[in-house]
């Protein structure tokens, strides 16, 4: 046997080549081309390890201890409705602008400019974000349709739906973080009983039926992003429904579980601002079910490029899978408003 394992050494090896590639005599000697070429190579490795790392997509987490911890209080009994429903959503958006790299989306320069897959996800958690805040100020947190909108969600959404793409006067981050601040204050007066959450069932639908055209949309797209035009509904076979180039696919892809992912923790918070409503009209299960096929969609995956395959060959259609889940998750929402809808 060896008296020493071999890996160490090839490693060694390996550094030790590298330090003498980019040692300052080594590149006198080789001349100016060759150092010019090792130092692009050396940038453009740093900028690609470091967009790999910002490529990584956020863990979920717990929409009820976020709250409980925000709130300062020792038990979710003390938590005023709607305050878990408002964390949740300040909490996506400090994800999407303080992960790894920030917000992606905008950046101009290297190593943000380098990615592809994460801004379409920060696109996907935005319009969920985006959603759930109509949702909020239009209806949930009014007594009736005519009634007053809240004053501090006039701000918040207008705020979110700023353009995402801009870089500069103003920036998508700061007009981001305004509408962050804007929902902080309702928070704050939803703890001090100044602020209303309606947890209604007519309010929910009114979100589950939102939720259930963008999921629909959703799981569409990913089935003709994956070529198969016979999971495709019959209204978007009416109109242009086509293969999605194989140039678009991981960003409907990355679009999708974006989507899904900040959902997950929306319908978290809906199981628990609206428990009272859920218990009685017995849509629990409906509701876990979503979150459920949702969560399924969001399993990592292996390989690094987005694969579509055909029927039973050896590479695996990601597209059809996450479609498959989401067109479940669908389903559950629309027996769930038609749920409620019962009464």
């Amino acid at each position: 046997m060896a008296a020493s394992p071999k890996r160490p050494g090839l490693l060694k090896s390996f550094f030790g080549a590298i330090l003498r590639a980019y040692h300052p005599r080594t590149m006198r000697e080789k001349g100016l081309l060759w150092t010019v070429t090792m130092l692009t190579i050396l940038v453009l490795g740093i900028f690609l390890a470091i967009a790999e790392y910002w490529g990584e997509e956020p863990e979920e987490f717990d929409v009820l201890a976020s709250a409980i911890q925000d709130a300062g209080v020792k038990n979710s009994r003390e938590l005023p409705l709607g305050y878990t429903y408002a964390t949740t959503l300040i909490d996506i958006g400090e994800t999407l602008l303080y992960k790894p790299g920030g917000f992606l989306v905008n950046d101009m320069f290297p190593p943000g400019v380098f990615e592809d897959n994460m801004p379409m996800w920060e696109y996907g958690a935005l319009t969920a974000l985006r959603d759930a805040t109509s949702a909020l100020r239009n209806h949930i947190a009014r007594a009736q349709s005519q009634s007053k909108e809240d004053p501090d969600l006039a701000q918040a959404e207008p705020f979110f739906y700023f353009d995402h793409t801009s870089w500069q006067l103003p920036s998508s981050e700061s007009e981001y973080q305004k509408g962050i601040e804007a929902m902080m204050r309702y928070r704050a007066r939803l703890m001090k009983r100044e602020a209303s959450f309606f947890s209604r069932a007519d309010n929910l639908r009114q979100y589950l039926e939102i939720l259930e055209k963008r999921l629909g949309s959703l799981s569409n797209r990913l089935s003709a992003s994956a070529g198969d035009m016979s999971q495709v509904s019959t209204e978007e076979k009416r109109g242009v429904a086509t293969k999605t180039s194989w140039w678009n696919v991981d960003d409907i892809f990355f679009e999708a579980r974006g989507y899904s992912w900040a959902a997950i923790h929306i319908l978290k918070a809906i199981e628990f601002d609206f428990r009272d409503i859920l218990g009685n009209k017995t849509a629990l299960v409906s509701l876990q079910s979503i979150i459920h096929e949702l969560e399924d969609g969001q399993a990592p995956f292996l390989s690094p490029i987005i694969l579509n395959g055909d029927g039973f060959g050896i590479f695996a259609n990601y597209s059809l899978t996450l479609a498959n889940y989401i067109a479940r998750a669908n389903a559950a929402t629309i027996d769930l408003r038609n749920l409620l809808q019962q009464g």
